[in-house]
This record gives C-alpha cells, sequence and structure tokens, in this order.
C-alpha cells in the first residue's frame, strides 16, 4: 500500500540521489574497471574473452563469433516486423518520424555566426556535429527499442557521420553463432538508419566504444540507458569520451487536484512503477479524499496488471502521496526533488498556470490531464532518455546538443592600407598588458610582436 503524508512528513531522504551502484558486498565499479582496461589493452580479443566468461556464468544468452551485425539481417528483421506485426512497424516508424521532427527543430536553435566586436576583430562561433555517435540500447527483461529511436533521431538530426549501435547478443534462431541481438531492436536499427548495429552488451561494450577496437569504431560520445555496469563504465569512460549523463531509478512526479481523475493519476504512477522495483512514483495533492482516492485506484489497478510483481514493490517501497496546504509548497516539493518526469493534472486556468511558473527542475514537464507521461515516452517527439536523481536542477534530457560541439572562431581585417584597425590594436595592447601582468611575458611578446 502506498504511503500517504502531509508535507511537512516529507522525509529529506526524498531529495538525495538515487543511483544504484550494486547489491551489498558486490563492487561494480572494480568488476567495470577490469572489463575497461581489458578492452583498452587488447581490443576485440578481449571482448570475446569476457562474452564467453559471462556465457558460461549464466550472464549473457550467447557467443557470437564475431560482432558487426550484417545490413542484410537487420533489413530482414524489419521485413519481418512490417509483415507480422505491421502496427508496431508503423509504431515504431511513427515515433522515429516525431523524434527526428523534434530533434531537427531543436537543431535550428544551433545557428552559426560572425560579429565584429569591435572595427577589425571579428567573433564567431560554429556548431558541429561530432563525427561518430556512440549509442547503446539494454536488452534485459523489456528490451528497450523505443530508447534506440531516443539516442539515434538526435544524432541523425545532429549530422553525426556514423551512428555505431551496441546491444546485447542472443541466439540466432538458425542455431549458428553469427550475431544477432534482440529482433525488435534490429527491426528499429533499420528503420532508424542506425550505421552500424553489433552484437555487444556491458561495460564491454562501452569500453569497445570509447576506446575502439579492430571492429568497434571509437566514438566521440556515447548515449543510452543501461543497467549499473553500464552506467559505471560510461561514468568512468567521460573524458576519454563524452556521454549523456549518468542516470538513477526512473521517477515519476504528479501535482494532481481534485479536477483530476483518481484513475488515470494511478495509471500514470503504476506506468512508471512498472519499469524496476527501484522506480519512484509520487503524488502531491491538496486533499486527503484526493490521495484516498488515488490510493484505492493504485490498489484496484495493480490487481490487474501483468507486471504488478515489480510495480507492488516499487509502490510499495518508494511510492508517496504527499498532501500539500499550497501550490507554493507543492512546487518547493517538486522543484527540490527534480523528477525525471513532472505531471500538472489540473484544468487550464491560474491554479496550472502559477505552478507552471513556480517549477524549474525537470526533465520534462507534462501540462494538463491528456498530457500523459506515456506519450513523451514514446510518441509526442520529446525525448524519453532523461535526467534522473536530482540531476534535473542542472541539466536537462538527451538532445541534439549531446551530439554537437561548439567552437569558436577569430580573425581580423585592416585597413585599405594595411594598417591595423582600432578594434584590433586595442585588442592587441590588452593582452599585452594582461599577459605582462600575470608574468607570462611570452604571452605579452606575442601580442607585441605584431605591433613591430
Amino acid at each position: 500500500m502506498i504511503k500517504i503524508i502531509n508535507a511537512s512528513e516529507v522525509p529529506q531522504s526524498l531529495f538525495q540521489p538515487r543511483v544504484i551502484t550494486g547489491s551489498s558486498g558486490e563492487n561494480v565499479h572494480e568488476k567495470v574497471l577490469a572489463y575497461l582496461n581489458r578492452v583498452k589493452a587488447d581490443g576485440d580479443k578481449a571482448l570475446h574473452e569476457i562474452d564467453a566468461e559471462l556465457f558460461e556464468q549464466g550472464f549473457q544468452q550467447s557467443k557470437p563469433e564475431s560482432f558487426l551485425i550484417p545490413k542484410d539481417t537487420l533489413k530482414a528483421a524489419a521485413d519481418d516486423l512490417k509483415k507480422n506485426n505491421p502496427e508496431l512497424y508503423e509504431a515504431v516508424s511513427h515515433s522515429f518520424d516525431l523524434a527526428l521532427t523534434f530533434a531537427k527543430k531543436q537543431r535550428e536553435c544551433f545557428s552559426d555566426f560572425e560579429v565584429e566586436l569591435e572595427p577589425g576583430l571579428i567573433t564567431g562561433q560554429k556548431t558541429i556535429p561530432v563525427e561518430t555517435a556512440g549509442l547503446y540500447v539494454p536488452a534485459g527483461r523489456f528490451p528497450l527499442f523505443s530508447s534506440l529511436v531516443m539516442c539515434a533521431a538526435p544524432a541523425k538530426a545532429a549530422g553525426c557521420s556514423e551512428t555505431v549501435l551496441c546491444t546485447p547478443s542472443r541466439p540466432a534462431p538458425d542455431g549458428t553463432s553469427r550475431p544477432y541481438a534482440d529482433e525488435s531492436i534490429m527491426a528499429t536499427a533499420w528503420i532508424c538508419g542506425v550505421d552500424k548495429v553489433f552484437a555487444l552488451g556491458g561495460a564491454q561494450s562501452v569500453a569497445a566504444m570509447a576506446y575502439g577496437t579492430e571492429s568497434v569504431p571509437k566514438c566521440s560520445v556515447i548515449a543510452g540507458p543501461g543497467n549499473k555496469y553500464v552506467t559505471d563504465a560510461k561514468k568512468s569512460v567521460f573524458g576519454d569520451v563524452g556521454i549523456d549523463f549518468i542516470a538513477g531509478p526512473t521517477e515519476a512526479f504528479v501535482i494532481a487536484d481534485e479536477t483530476a481523475k483518481p484513475a488515470w493519476v494511478a495509471a500514470d504512477m503504476l506506468a512508471q512503477a512498472e519499469h524496476d522495483p527501484d522506480a519512484m512514483a509520487i503524488l502531491v495533492t491538496f486533499t486527503k479524499g484526493f490521495a484516498e482516492q488515488v490510493s484505492a485506484e493504485i490498489e484496484k489497478q495493480l490487481a490487474k496488471l501483468p507486471t504488478a510483481k515489480t510495480a507492488r514493490v516499487s509502490i510499495d517501497n518508494n511510492g508517496l502521496i504527499i498532501i500539500a496546504d499550497s501550490l507554493e509548497q507543492a512546487a518547493f516539493i517538486a522543484n527540490n526533488k527534480a523528477p525525471e518526469h513532472l505531471e500538472i493534472a489540473m484544468d487550464a486556468g491560474e491554479k496550472r498556470d502559477t505552478l507552471i511558473k513556480l517549477t524549474h527542475n525537470y526533465g520534462t514537464l507534462f501540462i494538463g490531464h491528456e498530457a500523459a507521461e506515456v506519450l513523451g515516452d514514446y510518441a509526442a517527439g520529446l525525448n524519453h532518455i532523461l535526467p534522473t536523481s536530482g540531476a534535473a536542477k542542472f541539466t536537462g534530457g538527451l538532445a541534439v546538443r549531446h551530439f554537437l560541439k561548439t567552437v569558436t572562431t577569430l580573425r581580423t581585417e585592416n585597413n585599405a592600407d594595411g594598417s591595423y584597425k582600432d578594434g584590433v590594436l586595442h585588442s592587441i595592447n590588452t593582452a599585452a598588458t594582461l599577459g605582462d601582468t600575470e608574468g607570462l611575458a611570452g604571452h605579452a611578446a606575442a601580442a607585441r610582436i605584431r605591433k613591430a
């Protein structure tokens, strides 16, 4: 049963980071570092050795003879999906079209420019896509092919010259040791136009993309969700390669008043809870009566939910309904939690507008009863790979910007007679003065030599 508390009883632990690093006695980081060092030193040889070890230990379903999945295998998976499940094929295609359109709109915000700050002193900005985008998609209990859509769309919109996907291997249906992966992920990779797909998962795949091997290209950025090993690996290779961000367990935070439908609110909370036992679903409302209605609906829907086993643990251990005294108090709690998903389930009007203005820490904001979080997950163009564990206080979700780099330029222009324009001369004199003052004589000299 979900807990119902007053706002004055909210524990400070609610606002602490919730990155899950491993079970008691398990040193995830130590294991990850060992994998990273092996792959960095021995490339594909290490990848095959690690695959064999994990297969023997029962942690991996297959050990393919090579990693690159041929393009015709990807196309065959997409053709089979289109033939056998046209509704799903259309849904994946629609989701990608929306995500790509939204990401292209984001790309338009990153414009190149030049500006003359002072006469003759011309500065500029260029926005350049990274060359190779590394994407990771897990394939555990729920193969997250929708997350591939979310990774591929911004990389494609950015204009990366190559997109590389790593995803855990699966046994080939013909019984051979050829490289193979989850069929829905392979089909989605074809639909999204991913350039290279590798049947390779776990921390070792992050190492392969970060450092490059004989078969896996070295990537400029690695993005995508993963388990604790993948997450730790991304954190460990950051600096050698760019990453999107470090994510913890998923979160949904709903602010609802009595204009909301308890059944809808409960459904949205359970949709988050079914992800993982560590997932967190929180409701802030304003009356005990509405809180109890939502609690009853959660129990009613759990009784029929196929994923109830997981959702029940999440709701009982991490779920919470908070009764707030005011809109300001509700917003204060939300901003301090900085949730991955924030829903404002209220009728349009002054109260909802006030909350929109008061809240500012979230991955994505869903406004109104019909703007369900699940639409953001799948079919609204928005990216569903979002910051968790309070990271929304300083970053947003995966976006086209993660596959772009903003660089700057400087050039100068002289007068028609070849003399320096005033702005260039001013800059030379300023640079020389600052160099002298900092004790960097070479800097000052490099400026003054241009006046000689």
